[in-house]
């Protein structure tokens, strides 16, 4: 576990643009916290740094966008709204687990569904913009060991 500041929407960017190039297919990101806590911010510049064209949406509405990259799809979900665990696999989440990069808001409400080898990502407000704290899985903790928090 780590804990790294985010002192503006800069440094967010920052460190989505060095986990991105770290990521591989089959990888989930889950991104834990409150609203306005910088998840879809991290998201955007994530996919943007894999090479994903046009507007990064948020996909409160449809829960779910796909992204072409470089690196292949990046599936992007946010489950705010989501009433059941279990329908997270009729948004293509099986799909997502196999063959893309999957970046998950709300993850917790499909905690048990998701694989043990995932990168959680904890933001929190603070005084002078956010934190994050870094929960690797199995997979992550060696490819983390370059990361500095974009700051």
């Amino acid at each position: 576990m780590r804990r790294l500041l985010l002192p503006d929407t800069g440094a967010t960017n920052d460190l989505a643009a060095e986990l991105a190039p770290l990521a591989r297919r089959g990888d989930v990101l889950g991104l834990v916290g409150p609203l306005g806590a910088g998840k879809t911010t991290f998201a955007r510049a994530f996919i943007g740094a894999l090479g994903g064209s046009g507007v990064v949406p948020s996909p409160t509405w449809p829960l779910v966008e796909c992204h072409s990259t470089g690196a292949g799809d990046v599936w992007h979900f946010d489950l705010h709204r989501l009433e059941h665990a279990d329908e997270v696999w009729e948004l293509g989440l099986e799909e997502a687990l196999a063959d893309g990069i999957s970046l998950i808001e709300w993850p917790e409400i499909i905690e048990r569904l998701l694989p043990p080898a995932r990168l959680m990502l904890r933001l929190e407000h603070a005084d002078t913009g956010r934190t994050v704290i870094l929960e690797p899985g199995a997979t992550w903790g060696s490819r983390l060991r370059s990361v500095t928090g974009g700051v």
